[in-house]
């Protein structure tokens, strides 16, 4: 890509580049500010559709452009494209020719794929649900993913255009998007409550006006969210040329692609078979699962995503440079500092749980023992979100050292052991407590990644300051019993949870005790993480 006004073999202006702590403090205000109006829609939608049929049908069915993405090029995009970025910028022309090839197949393969997907939209229907059950509508599944499948494209356009960015350290547009996104599907779903009438379930009908409301405006939103990018591209001087000649270091980008789109077909594996035992079990049992997993990712989403973008760039830089000192302190101090701010939230959710599930969906068409079930789910499975968060960072090591083989290998086992599980709990839970277990197996299928990939890493760099991280670790944990345990004691006085009201009284209650107490004992236990942690929330606070 070329810089407006200079000459092809000029090199791009590099930014300043932006600490640690203002990058990701910057990309939590966003980012937090993404996943409440994000799960904010969804708690909007099960209010106006309800936890059934019909709700089931669109997750399922919104489920399949991510799908068939990742498969395509998005595990790629999100974890070796920016360090190869990183690595071009050393180019006379500062990357320029070498991002416009990466681009050019990008779009390329993504456009292909689209319309191929759209054109298979009942066959790949057809691995999510079928006529087995009366708790899933195939026909319906396909409408909507005829509408919604053409996201991928636009997926694939916000992926690259977001490596670009990172890659010169602007993270903030990348952020902002998807609440742009968000308040577009917000729209939709007001236009949809006013369209008169409900969605047909048996004939299913391409023409229903509200099922062409909800998946047409869903796809905008993606639409929109990848077009806003653009500004900021231009920014920085960017235009793309299409480019499809061929570099030596694209045989490089290929052999990564196929180890990470191995990577993504085998967790994809885990996904359908989720899916196919969820929809078995129970109506409501897809839509609770993916309700229950936002709420348990918006704490990642702030803390752990903002860190990982904003860390990814330097690990890439130390691991091109050859500084693996450099490397292993950035994946220590993530490491540390997700605990510290990850573990006390967990118990939070533990203990809190149910009452957020009653608080959030309590509410229009969901009746009280849905939202209960989705609380449940997310008390059991809380103890998973410090793992998940360390195989994420661990990943990104591995990729900033292009390394993809090995997290490959490690999702191996991590599916190895979750998929036994899967169909355990399906054949020995009750039908309405399936989906507590899949969330419950989740989480312990990232305890296994997690001691997976520090172990392998300890192999490939030597020490790794574990010592220091289990100790921190230990101490998180401690600090999260004690909180769980006060404000378990506060629910013994608090009202039974029989209503949004009550789900509201009890939620702020014992998460106001749990967080002061957990947050209160790191600061008598004198975790050194806790200072730059609560200067993190601080600065939130005064840039909110």
């Amino acid at each position: 890509m070329q810089q407006g006004g200079q000459g092809p073999e000029s090199t791009p202006a590099q930014p300043a580049q932006p600490s640690l702590a203002r990058a990701s403090s910057t990309m939590a205000i966003a980012t937090m500010v993404s996943r409440i109006t994000g799960f904010g829609w969804k708690v909007v939608m099960g209010w106006i559709v309800g936890i059934n049929l019909t709700y089931d049908s669109f997750t399922i069915a919104n489920t399949l452009p991510n799908t068939i993405f990742e498969l395509l090029l998005g595990g790629v995009l999100a974890s070796v494209v920016v360090p190869l970025l990183v690595r071009s910028q050393k180019d006379p022309d500062g990357g320029a020719g070498y991002t416009n090839q990466l681009l050019t197949v990008g779009m390329t393969v993504l456009f292909i794929g689209t319309i191929i997907a759209v054109a298979a939209a009942p066959a790949l229907t057809s691995l999510y649900v079928d006529d087995s059950t009366g708790s899933s509508n195939p026909a319906l599944v396909t409408a909507f993913a005829y509408l919604l499948l053409p996201e991928i494209l636009f997926y694939g356009l916000f992926a690259l255009l977001s490596a670009i960015l990172q890659a010169k350290h602007v993270f903030a547009p990348t952020a902002w998007a998807p609440v742009v996104n968000n308040l577009v599907i917000i729209a939709t779903l007001i236009v949809y409550k006013i369209v008169p009438g409900d969605i047909s379930l048996d004939p299913v009908r391409m023409g229903d006006a509200k099922l062409l409301v909800l998946g047409v405006g869903t796809t905008l939103g993606i639409v929109v969210q990848s077009v806003i990018l653009l500004p900021a591209i231009r920014k920085l001087g960017f235009r793309f040329r299409w480019n499809f000649g061929f570099d030596a270091r694209l045989r490089e980008f290929g052999g990564l692609a196929l180890w990470i789109l191995g990577y993504v077909a085998i967790s994809m594996v885990g996904l359908v078979i989720t899916q196919r035992v969820l929809t078995a079990a129970s109506e409501g049992g897809a839509t609770t699962y993916a309700n229950a997993w936002l709420l348990f990712q918006l704490p990642y989403g702030v803390i752990g995503v903002s860190l990982l973008t904003a860390i990814l760039p330097r690990m890439s830089k130390a691991a091109a440079d050859g500084d693996m000192d450099k490397l292993v302190d950035d994946l220590s101090t993530g490491s540390r500092l997700s605990a510290v701010m990850l573990v006390p939230i967990s118990a939070v959710l533990t203990v809190t749980g149910t009452a957020l599930g009653v608080a959030l969906f309590a509410g229009g068409k969901t009746d009280l023992a849905s939202a209960q079930r989705l609380g449940h789910a997310l008390a059991f499975s809380a103890f998973g979100l410090l793992p998940y968060a360390l195989v994420m960072l661990q990943l990104r090591v591995f990729y900033a050292m292009k390394d993809a083989r090995t997290p490959t290998l490690i999702m191996v086992v991590m599916t190895a052991v979750k998929v036994p599980l899967m169909y355990m709990c399906g054949a020995l839970l009750d039908p309405e407590q399936v989906v507590i277990g899949v969330l419950l197996v989740n989480s312990l299928t990232f305890v296994v990644g997690a001691v997976l990939g520090q172990m392998w890493l300890w192999v490939r760099l030597g020490n790794l300051h574990s010592k220091k991280i289990v100790k921190v670790i230990a101490s998180c944990v401690l600090a999260g019993v004690v909180g769980a345990g006060a404000a378990w004691l506060v629910s013994l006085v608090l009202p039974d949870l029989t209503s949004l009201a009550t789900g509201w009284v009890n939620l702020v209650a014992q998460g106001l005790v749990a967080c002061l107490v957990s947050f209160g004992v790191l600061a008598v236990l004198r975790v050194p993480e806790l200072k730059p942690a609560t200067s993190r929330i601080t600065r939130l606070v005064r840039r909110g």
